[in-house]
């Protein structure tokens, strides 16, 4: 169901939209405000732009759109407005909107909530509004309220980013603790490779040198990257993650009695590595913690992976000792290849 508080600044905005009469009708050093108070789990973002010089940045957004909408300003905003909360990336949602006059100009008065897991002990913000689109020479005056702490800052051109508070050491293990047990039982197409490696599995030993090989080699990239010494494309890694699964799938459909061998654990580990890198790559990491941050966030991968081993391989055995082995593993096989060849095409191309 649409929300109806944006009418006044959208009517106002489209109407800069249509009448402004070239990319050189704005304003210049145009300013901004911005009040952000921190309330636990609850982040409120008061910000007030030039309306004017809104209308023309928007301009860029709305394209071929007859008017603005409520999605097309969130959107904006959330492209140009990073904050990031203990280094979680977090988007704002738009609650209210207002015009206000000041030192006779109109700004749009823009209420933001951010909803968080957890009290932040520390806030990034990097601001981009204008700066690349319209007006180099904006300045936007910043408050930020957290924890008992105030912070004032002028965001402009060269100097984008402010950063108030610190993670404590307790909360930022935990963090990534929990973002490690997160990102392994989210990521299916993980989950798909290790069960395709316990299937070729013969004993507990031999478990152990899998799992070992895999961990080693994917905590190597992942801190290579997490580090960035080492940085491939996204693309190419994602791809070549669902190649592992289709071959390790192949191997287990025409050659069920094959025993996984632990080199090839360890250099698809190596890929791996760098897709758990991914979503930290997406953070800003605190300095301070990133020697933590990458290890708790390595042995949440590690005890996830450990459940998922714990659980599945008790019930592989199980079935290997009924007579629907012969066709049920390498049935599973099929569908795990069908996951690994979509994914593949999807990512590929």
């Amino acid at each position: 169901m649409k929300k109806q508080w944006i009418p006044i600044l959208l009517i106002l905005l489209t109407f800069h939209y249509f009448f402004s009469s070239s990319a050189s009708a704005h304003t210049s050093n145009s300013e901004g405000f911005s009040t952000i108070e921190v309330k636990g789990k609850t982040l409120q973002y008061e910000l007030k732009l030039d309306l004017t010089e809104l209308g023309h940045a928007m301009n860029k957004e709305i394209s071929q759109q007859q008017s603005i909408n409520s999605d097309v300003l969130q959107k904006y905003l959330n492209s140009h407005i990073k904050l990031y909360a203990d280094g979680v990336l977090i988007e704002g949602i738009v609650k209210k909107t207002d015009v206000e006059t000041i030192k006779d100009r109109q700004f749009g008065v823009i209420n933001l909530t951010y909803e968080m897991d957890h009290a932040p002990g520390r806030l990034v913000l990097n601001y981009n509004i204008f700066l690349d689109d319209s007006d180099p020479s904006h300045a936007n005056f910043v408050t930020v309220k957290m924890n008992g702490k105030q912070q004032e800052k002028i965001l402009s051109y060269e100097a984008r980013e402010l950063e108030i508070g610190e993670i404590g050491f307790l909360q930022n293990v935990k963090q990534f603790l929990l973002l490690g047990l997160k990102h392994i039982f989210t990521g299916y197409d993980h989950i798909l490779f290790v069960i395709s490696l316990l299937f070729g599995a013969k004993t507990i030993r031999h478990i152990f040198s899998l799992v070992t090989a895999f961990t080693i080699a994917h905590s190597i990239t992942l801190a290579l990257a997490t580090l960035q010494i080492v940085q491939l494309p996204s693309k190419l890694i994602e791809s070549a993650i669902a190649l592992s699964i289709i071959y390790v799938a192949l191997i287990n459909i025409f050659d069920q009695n094959s025993k996984h061998q632990p080199w090839i654990a360890f250099c698809f580990g190596l890929i791996h590595g760098f897709g758990f890198a991914g979503i930290l790559s997406e953070m800003r990491l605190d300095e301070s913690h990133m020697v933590t941050s990458l290890l708790s966030f390595n042995i949440g991968i590690e005890i996830g992976q450990l459940l998922i081993v714990s659980l599945v391989f008790p019930l592989i055995r199980l079935i290997k000792k009924t007579r629907p082995a012969n066709w049920l593993i390498p049935g599973t096989s099929v569908g795990i290849l069908a996951f690994g060849l979509l994914w593949f095409f999807q990512r590929a191309f």
